[in-house]
């Protein structure tokens, strides 16, 4: 347990809807949307790849299942997104311990406004580009 984790240290009791031997499930506050779930790993890690099989296993099939249960009983849409961003300090948003948000989405949520402006940002892969990828990502 992390002192200065959120997550290792939840205040809340009331916010948690579910929890498994390796991971919990919990309303998110702050929170992008209403419903706004993460599914977060009992044990302190930073990094999805430094979940053991089993923790990722039950990680992904517990997002999986609160994604389901969004999008039957409130929502259109759910995005399930992972971050890993070690360039942005910690504080109230941005949380050190690796996590799974579920974002309920409707046609005309507050995020449609902002999403609009990232597919500006999208451009064409180029053929150098493409080489130069294929190959880190291609070496063993």
């Amino acid at each position: 347990m992390i002192i200065n984790c959120p997550f290792c240290n939840v205040d809340d009791e009331a916010r948690i809807l579910a929890q498994g031997k390796k991971v919990f499930a919990i309303l998110s506050n702050p929170r992008l949307l209403p419903g706004h779930t993460l599914v977060i790993p009992k044990r302190h890690v930073e990094k999805i790849g430094e979940l053991t099989k089993a923790e990722r296993a039950e990680l992904f099939d517990t997002a999986v299942k609160f994604q389901k249960k969004i999008i039957s009983r409130f929502a259109s849409g759910c995005d399930m997104r992972q971050n890993y961003r070690p360039f942005l300090s910690q504080d109230g948003v941005k949380v050190d311990h690796v996590h799974i948000h579920l974002l309920p989405r409707e046609p005309n949520d507050i995020l449609k406004e902002v999403l609009k402006h990232e597919k500006k940002m999208w451009s064409s892969l180029v053929p150098s580009e493409r080489k130069k990828f294929t190959e880190i990502l291609k070496k063993k």
